[in-house]
């Protein structure tokens, strides 16, 4: 692999990660706002068919989604810092720690939301970040081998 290539497979993961950390902000802090409308609106026909939310009901939820959108950030400033330290120096542990990392949650995360029937959490999150964050670690992994 040219160092190009994988300069830009790199700055991918990193500019994926700074993309997740900011989809994190937002869970964080804008929950309920336009930019998950879908989202709230499956889990809403999913879970109360189809009624919105509201009272201490919508406070626990909003409550959840800060926490989870701590977690989205905490974890993918990692994945950024691993990105821009050990990854771009080739260093095999970060490439099987990203791996790890990113195939745990992808695993945990999808099991949980297949048993509850959580599709949609698949399709517009799981899914594409596991994409996204797992298309530059195949893209490199020759960079790895001893």
């Amino acid at each position: 692999m040219t160092d190009a290539k994988f300069n830009f497979w790199q700055k991918w993961l990193t500019w994926a990660n700074v993309m997740t950390v900011l989809v994190g902000l937002l869970v964080a802090f804008a929950g309920n706002s336009i930019f998950f409308d879908a989202y709230n609106s499956f889990t809403n026909e999913l879970f109360f068919q189809g009624n919105e939310m509201q009272g201490e009901l919508l406070n626990f939820k909003n409550w959840l989604f800060g926490i989870i959108g701590g977690t989205i950030v905490g974890f993918h400033v990692l994945m950024i810092m691993i990105s821009e330290n050990a990854f771009k120096k080739k260093e095999s542990w970060a490439n099987k720690t990203l791996w790890l990392g990113l195939l745990s949650w992808f695993i945990v995360d999808s099991s949980i939301t297949i048993y509850y029937g959580a599709l949609h959490n698949m399709v517009m999150i799981n899914s594409v970040a596991l994409v996204l964050i797992g298309l530059p670690l195949i893209m490199t992994r020759k960079a790895f081998k001893s």
